[in-house]
């Protein structure tokens, strides 16, 4: 089962990282996030799917084992041994109770500061001053949507920029700014300024009668400054566990329902392997995994309905909470019955074989003389 866990958590991580990569540079080429702080927002996101990619590492590393072993007909020496299906609950709890763990804790701990530190570096980066987010052969709009920067190099400091082009809109109409270099300046009263020097500025359109165009040694423009203080409130998603468990809003309950369903997920996940794990070795190739992936999404979209159920005001989150799981232990149990009562005279198979048995038996009584 490690084995196969190590093989499958390979392939899921590896898919996971490379979308969230995707993902996250189209960001920063969009200018939405820094580039500096790309490694760390893939780490942050990648660290928000473990426990999905955990739960169905352990769902599938269980039922690839089950299903070979029914394949190669180990099962059937171990049913001729007089062993029962039960008698492997113990090794797969021994491997699916650390996993449960694990994925509690990235669920209940890992997760919101992830997600909560993915909200700073976002939002610290939104509240940067114009220029700070300019980086070297790239236009950028500003926080105003009335200007464009284009720098052609930036210092070590970021405070200087060099061969600078600056668009502006305004009521005057557009006006065009070139200069050698740039830097950022404070006022007395801490508003932020950028100084340029050595330029032109072009004002109106070339040809007309008001267009005007001058040189400068020095000239200012106000730069849009946001205060850099991040915001109070947070996310829901991003609030520690036990902070959750005082909060008694709906979207704080609905948020408090997804963690505690993820390590419940992954147990009844992992009990379900082995019932389900069932092939028959004359049949060749099976679809257990196609139907154990279907599985698996259905019941995560089903804890995201009672999630949305919950944040709406339909459904209490003490009556929300349990009943989804309730249902899956026990068809658990159903299935464990049906694979353990194979040879009991009312089983549905043992019913069938009867029925074909009689309807065989009918047919070779007609036929003889």
């Amino acid at each position: 089962m490690a084995s196969a866990a190590g093989a499958s958590f390979t392939v899921l991580f590896s898919v996971s990282v490379t979308w969230t990569l995707i993902g996250i540079l189209g960001k920063a080429a969009g200018g939405k996030v820094a580039s500096s702080d790309v490694l760390a927002l893939i780490m942050f996101a990648t660290i928000n799917y473990l426990p999905t990619i955990l739960i169905l590492t352990s769902f599938i590393s269980v039922l690839m084992v089950v299903t070979r072993t029914y394949r190669d007909s180990e099962m059937v020496v171990w049913f001729a041994s007089g062993l029962s299906l039960t008698r492997w609950l113990w090794p797969v709890l021994t491997f699916g109770i650390p996993m449960v763990l694990l994925t509690g804790a990235l669920s209940l701990v890992a997760a919101p500061w992830a997600k909560e530190k993915s909200s700073e570096y976002v939002e610290r980066f939104a509240k940067r001053e114009d220029l700070q987010k300019v980086s070297p052969g790239q236009f950028r709009e500003s926080s105003s949507a009335n200007r464009i920067f284009f720098v052609e190099g930036v210092a070590g400091d970021t405070s200087v920029v060099h061969n600078v082009f600056v668009n502006t809109v305004d009521n005057q109409g557009t006006a065009v700014i070139v200069a050698s270099e740039g830097v950022i300046s404070t006022g007395t009263k801490g508003e932020r300024y950028l100084v340029l020097k050595n330029g032109r500025r072009y004002q109106g359109v070339p040809g007309q009668s008001d267009f005007q165009t001058m040189e400068f040694e020095s000239y200012s423009m106000r730069v849009t400054s946001q205060a850099q203080d991040l915001d109070d409130g947070r996310d829901t998603d991003t609030v520690p566990t036990l902070a959750l468990f005082a909060d008694t809003t709906n979207s704080g309950r609905a948020e408090l329902l997804s963690r505690i369903a993820s390590p419940l997920t992954c147990l009844l996940l992992v009990l379900l392997a082995v019932p389900l794990g069932f092939v028959n070795p004359r049949a060749g190739s099976s679809a257990n995994l196609i139907i154990a992936l279907l599985i698996f999404f259905s019941y995560n979209n089903l804890v995201k309905l009672m999630e949305g159920t919950v944040q709406n005001g339909k459904i209490p989150f003490a009556l929300a909470w349990w009943p989804l799981h309730l249902i899956t232990a026990l068809v658990v149990l159903a299935m464990f019955a049906w694979r353990l009562n194979l040879n009991h005279p009312y089983h549905p198979l043992a019913v069938l074989a009867a029925m074909k048995r009689k309807r065989n038996g009918a047919a070779q009584q007609a036929v003889s003389p």
